[in-house]
């Protein structure tokens, strides 16, 4: 795992609870586990991340959003959509076919929804 890879997900893990656990447990969707961090801490964790690790480029925005993908824990999949939203500038029209797979696997419009509005809507605009 990438230095900021393992950043944001021992971030994410620190700030979890059991009770935030169970109520997002309740709206995560099937198959995917829960840390019990909030909506907060994980943008939190993203904005420390990009700031802790300013030197991250496409190549590494795009493989660290897929990196925190590819486990299926909800904040994990949540950072990935935050760093993507955040970073939306800097994507390009082929990045369009991982997103395409993330929204296919996300199994909750809590992730589905902010990656169709807040990141393929802006970088389809741009085309």
């Amino acid at each position: 795992m990438s230095d900021a890879g393992e950043f944001v997900d021992y971030t994410l893990q620190r700030e979890s609870s059991w009770e935030k656990a169970y109520e997002i447990r309740e709206r995560a969707g099937e198959g995917l586990e829960v840390y019990g961090a909030s909506v907060g801490a994980v943008r939190g964790t993203v904005r420390d991340a990009l700031k802790r690790y300013k030197d991250l480029g496409h190549d590494d925005i795009t493989a660290l959003s897929s990196e925190l993908w590819s486990t299926p824990v909800f904040e994990r999949r949540l950072a990935a959509v935050v760093l993507l939203q955040t970073k939306v500038g800097v994507l390009v029209n082929t990045d369009l076919t991982r997103i395409e797979g993330f929204i296919r696997q996300a199994g909750t419009g809590n992730l589905a929804d902010p990656l169709a509005l807040d990141v393929v809507r802006p970088l389809v605009e741009r085309l």
